[in-house]
């Protein structure tokens, strides 16, 4: 995404904020006007003291006067920009933050599967926070640094025209330079942020397999390259910091090159002109460098601001990358599943990942109402991407997948899922009780029918057990082993009692012994409901009414556990392989 794209969708953030953004520029103006207005009341106040023959006491009180109301006027125009800045800030963030959150919400799984998610997760926070503080508290320095600079030109132009020629004569080097060094310091700041989502990611993925790292040894190795990361971070940060610190003492110099030109300018000015009409006082010269002070000292601001500001236009590109990717389809117009009979037909379905790599080919198969089927075979052969098809999670290339003889891509997305319960092998509970995790698919179902499910899957026992019971805080003071996470899993697919259940591997994470109980809960509540059920255990399945055998995404095999061992095929090399 380029500048202008980028601009264009900072000012579409910025729009509802317009009220606001108005007042915070009527108070920068404010504010200039009363920091301006000092240095004129200074100088006449310097001629009164050293005009000639006497002291001109109540004029200088009077003028002390206007000083104060002008600092006061200037303290209080800052002060309220302040806190209506901070205001839109947060506001704004917390506007991009859920709109980059609710993007990732209607984002396909590809996008997700394709992005570590360290570097999603920088970007909704980081990137984010980056954005809203720069940009806007650099958009306030650099408006009220422009308008000085304005309003300084015009007064000297009105005082003496021959010092502002001066001025105007010298900017231009100071701008120049300016420009020069901001231009480079995008590119810079864009990369450093790219670093910094990559070492978000990695960070993310180490610490949350940390057991796996330390098993195999690997944090040396991890180290190097975390380390190698730092450096092309360092790099990065140095070549950016290079920039943006090179624009500040180039203006400066620029600057003082003004002011002396103007000292230079002002005392000629004063020495020819002594003694006329048009004399040029002391205390107009120290108006003219007080002014010159003020009008050098935004150009050192500015420059500053603008190196924050290319970081802030770094980061929304980034943003607002992410809101430019492609959504999935919208459901508009689809259908709504009521309560299904649980009839599952793939006919002819092909599907891959990646264009060039075909995974599943001409995928047949119909499963009735309240049918069991099992889906084995090694890994990579397409199991897990048979589940992701039926819920939708992804849509087939080719052929169809339907529920009850309507397609599935004809029906709302929401509707489909809420018939299908599903327990997967890697566990999610979220940040809460126990009670909010396992009532989330039902919010509405009684203790009663909560307490029956986990005694069903035998999870009652250690629940009680936790410091608050079912009112434990999974995470916090709720510590579990992974086989308690799954069966609090199953509980709450129990709990939802949905037409269809899909396994994938439901049972990886639980001992032996609690297996047994499991599969007698489990065979409780597939009574009449259809079953998808992945597992690598034979074990598990051998009551199953259909198993279905893939290897390289084909069906190679189907039947029942027996009529599959008497083939003496594939199965059964699997199946005696185990016991």
């Amino acid at each position: 995404m380029n500048k202008r794209e980028t601009f264009r969708c900072i000012l579409r953030y910025l729009r509802p904020y317009a009220p606001l953004l108005v007042v915070t520029v009527l108070c920068a103006l404010v504010s200039v006007a009363a920091q301006l207005a000092v240095p004129f009341f200074v100088g006449r106040a310097i001629d009164y003291i050293l005009g000639a023959g006497q002291v001109d006491y109540p004029a200088i009180f009077r003028i002390f006067i206007a000083i104060g109301a002008c600092i006061a006027a200037a303290f209080a125009a800052q002060y309220f920009m302040s806190l209506i800045n901070n205001r839109v800030v947060y506001h704004l963030l917390a506007r991009v933050r859920m709109d980059a959150f609710g993007k990732l919400q209607r984002l396909p799984l590809k996008f997700l599967d394709s992005h570590p998610y360290g570097e999603i997760s920088g970007i909704v926070l980081t990137d984010a926070e980056q954005f809203s503080d720069g940009l806007l508290l650099g958009f306030t320095q650099l408006f009220t640094g422009i308008v000085t600079i304005l309003g300084v030109l015009v007064i000297l132009f009105v005082l003496r025209w021959e010092v502002a020629l001066v001025v105007v004569l010298v900017t231009p080097l100071s701008l120049f330079a300016a420009r020069f060094i901001s231009s480079r310091t995008y590119k810079t700041f864009r990369r450093q942020a790219e670093v910094r989502a990559e070492q978000t990611a990695f960070i993310d993925e180490a610490i949350g397999n940390l057991r796996v790292v330390k098993a195999y040894t690997h944090e040396d190795e991890n180290a190097e390259f975390f380390d190698k990361q730092n450096e092309e971070y360092r790099k990065c940060a140095l070549r950016a910091v290079f920039f943006a610190s090179t624009t500040n003492p180039v203006t400066r110099f620029v600057n003082s090159l003004v002011y002396a030109g103007v000292a230079l300018a002002g005392a000629l000015l004063a020495i020819s002109t002594a003694g006329t009409a048009a004399a040029f006082t002391v205390g107009a010269l120290t108006t003219c460098l007080s002014y010159c002070n003020q009008y050098t000292k935004p150009f050192n601001e500015i420059t500053e601001v603008l190196a924050e500001f290319q970081n802030a236009l770094a980061c929304a590109g980034r943003i607002f990358a992410l809101e430019r990717e492609e959504e999935q389809p919208s459901d508009e117009g689809k259908q709504e599943l009521g309560r299904a009979k649980g009839e599952v037909s793939l006919t002819d379905v092909s599907f891959s990942y990646r264009p060039e790599q075909k995974l599943i080919e001409h995928f047949n198969v119909n499963v009735g109402a309240g049918k069991r089927v099992a889906i084995v075979g090694p890994t990579g052969c397409g199991k897990t991407t048979v589940i992701n098809l039926l819920m939708r999670f992804y849509d087939v290339d080719g052929g169809s997948v339907a529920v009850d003889g309507v397609d599935v891509r004809d029906m709302t997305r929401s509707s489909l899922r809420k018939n299908y319960g599903m327990v997967l092998q890697e566990t999610w509970l979220k940040r809460a009780t126990v009670r909010e995790n396992l009532c989330m698919g039902n919010p509405d179902c009684t203790e009663d029918e909560m307490i029956a499910a986990a005694k069903a899957v035998h999870a009652d026992g250690f629940i009680r057990r936790l410091p608050k019971g079912y009112d434990t805080v999974i995470g916090g003071e709720g510590a579990m082993s992974e086989g308690q996470k799954q069966l609090l899993c199953v509980a709450r697919v129990m709990i939802c009692r949905p037409p269809m259940l899909i396994l994938d591997e439901a049972t990886s994470n639980i001992d032996t012994r609690t297996e047994h109980l499991v599969q007698d809960a489990f065979a409780k509540l597939m009574e009449g409901r259809t079953c998808f059920i992945v597992a690598h255990r034979l074990s598990t399945i051998k009551n199953a009414d259909l198993i279905l055998v893939m290897n390289a995404g084909h069906i190679i095999e189907q039947g029942t556990h027996e009529e599959l061992l008497q083939k003496g095929g594939f199965y059964a090399e699997l199946y005696h392989a185990q016991f």
